[in-house]
């Protein structure tokens, strides 16, 4: 992640707040800005990967205003935000009294965004650049997963990772709202929402969204 990064995010979005979580800003693609027009076709000319740190998705809302409304889940405790995108849930994390959140991602630009953004909601995250899917996670932590289960490949190692961090001790708060590789049992309900979208992003204005605690495979 360098400083082109840094730049590129912020030219191509606005500071902006998701509806369902106005307490946290963030780094946002929107109507008014260039990345917003920009087609998949054009982004991969380019060489660029597809812009999801640019949105505030469904999943990470949910867990983010879970996080706000309910504290307890997170603080005093140790938290992973995993395929953290903008960091939404991970800021929501440090917001709600979490000792230490790890923010995970792959991708410079949502590198850069994560750091934009925790400097603009004032919380400190600990960032985490690599693939961290060989490992299950700490006994002790807290993991967030919002929309992680869109395509078949990614969601079967996510859920596989996840079952290897619960047994070791882990909890796991998956967030969803309906994609096609949710599992369809191990899963435990604790919040449902329904998420104000755009339909340039999915097929319909409001998604209903919950949020799981993830048991076993």
């Amino acid at each position: 992640m360098s400083d082109i990064h840094t730049l590129f995010v912020r030219e191509q979005t606005v500071l902006g707040r998701a509806p369902l979580v106005p307490e946290i800003a963030l780094q946002l693609a929107t109507e008014v800005t260039p990345l917003w027009q920009a087609t998949e076709a054009t982004l991969a000319c380019a060489g660029l990967p597809p812009p999801f740190w640019a949105f505030a998705w469904p999943g990470g809302q949910a867990l983010a205003r879970l996080l706000l409304d309910q504290p307890e889940w997170v603080k005093g405790r140790s938290v992973l935000d995993f395929a953290a995108g903008g960091g939404i849930a991970g800021i929501a994390a440090a917001k709600a009294g979490a000792t230490i959140v790890a923010v995970n991602e792959i991708d410079d630009f949502a590198l850069a965004a994560i750091r934009l953004n925790a400097a603009a909601n004032r919380v400190t995250l600990d960032v985490v650049d690599r693939d961290l899917l060989a490992t299950p996670a700490a006994g002790d932590q807290v993991i967030l997963c919002g929309d992680v289960c869109y395509e078949r490949p990614m969601a079967e190692r996510v859920l596989a990772w996840l079952a290897a961090s619960v047994a070791k001790g882990a909890v796991a708060l998956v967030a969803d709202p309906g994609r096609a590789y949710l599992p369809r049992t191990g899963l435990e309900e604790v919040a449902c929402y329904d998420v104000p979208t755009s339909l340039d992003l999915e097929n319909r204005t409001l998604m209903t969204t919950k949020v799981y605690r993830f048991l076993t495979l």
